[in-house]
């Protein structure tokens, strides 16, 4: 049986009972294993935290685990606000919901990218795609950048970043992340075989917002059928997507990072389906100098959509989990067509 731990510091009392699974921690760790082997150790576990990290698997007597913390058990919303822990908030719907909020999934296929310089394709350059293409560079990725007007229009970003100015169709080549940050109207419209050279098993961001009466016009499928915004755009795009920074205001992506641990550091909720993928983008968010908070599936998403008490926040952990626990599913009547 295989399972993960995302945020391994909200189980800080189980970590007597935790090795690492080779001689080494990848980077630095809040905790401090004990070398010898659990007794009866029999689940392995990823663990990933944004205060620090040990990407290695290691193994845990977990069943002592579930008895010294009984929340980690899955439930649903009835016990889900009880402690305003990322874990425990808004878990949801029933016990599926619950699971999906403490961090609970079976293993991944293929593992997170964390800790790396990556090669990462924007589609779309701006305000959120041109700043995250400054930031990314700063931090030694490899980026290209692409708009609809041509590569031609991106001279002046090109020459300030050293990011690489391509067409649409260049954009995600060789990419292991792939960020779509473009009016929502306009993902219908996005070629096909966009991601046909992409990087085996690459993640796909989607930051777009529905503003049906400012830009986009009625979507039937988001108003009519229940699709959330990033369920539209990733049925549109034919990837799973993670959703992200569809609430930051630009300008925070460059004045607002901080350093890990700082007391203003503001997070930013992620949701998404695939919990490998969601992890690459939670790790590449604390490298850019931002907490995380789990918001759910993409079913869950509606949770950060505009209009919604999480959307726009500049706050910590504690707030946007509370914001997140809060929010309605009731689309407001400024945001629908």
């Amino acid at each position: 049986m295989k399972h993960y731990i995302r945020d391994l510091v909200k189980v800080e009392w189980c970590t007597a009972r935790l090795r690492p699974q080779g001689d080494s921690l990848s980077r630095p760790s809040p905790w401090s294993p004990v070398k010898s082997p659990p007794a009866d150790g029999d689940v392995q576990v990823y663990a990933n935290s944004s205060r620090g990290t040990h990407r290695a698997p290691i193994e845990v007597d977990f069943r002592s685990c579930l008895a010294a913390v009984p929340w980690l058990i899955p439930y649903g919303r009835e016990r889900a606000t009880r402690s305003g822990d990322p874990w425990d908030a808004g878990a949801g719907r029933g016990m599926r919901g619950g699971a999906r909020w403490f961090g609970l999934h079976a293993a991944p296929d293929h593992p997170a990218r964390t800790g790396e310089l990556m090669k990462i394709g924007i589609i779309g350059a701006g305000n959120i795609g041109g700043n995250l293409t400054r930031r990314l560079t700063a931090l030694g990725h490899e980026v290209s950048v692409a708009n609809s007007r041509g590569p031609e229009t991106l001279a002046d970003l090109a020459k300030e970043t050293g990011a690489t100015p391509v067409t649409v169709t260049e954009a995600a080549r060789g990419a292991e992340v792939v960020v779509v940050t473009v009016p929502l109207k306009n993902v219908a419209a996005l070629p096909a075989g966009l991601f046909d050279g992409a990087a085996k098993d690459f993640v796909l961001i989607e930051t777009g917002n529905y503003y049906p009466q400012q830009r986009d016009g009625r979507i039937a499928e988001i108003e009519d059928e229940g699709l959330t915004e990033s369920g539209w755009s990733q049925r549109r795009l034919g990837h799973p997507v993670v959703k992200a920074f569809n609430g930051t205001y630009a300008e925070d992506i460059l004045a607002l990072h901080r350093p890990a641990g700082a007391p203003d550091r503001v997070a930013l909720p992620v949701a998404g389906d695939d919990p490998a993928a969601k992890e690459t983008v939670r790790a590449l968010i604390d490298e850019l100098g931002f907490d995380t908070v789990d918001a759910g599936g993409i079913e869950d998403s509606w949770r950060q959509q505009p209009g919604t008490p999480v959307y726009g926040l500049r706050a910590g952990t504690d707030a946007v989990v509370k914001a997140l626990a809060e929010a309605s599913p009731v689309r407001q009547d400024a945001f629908k067509g």
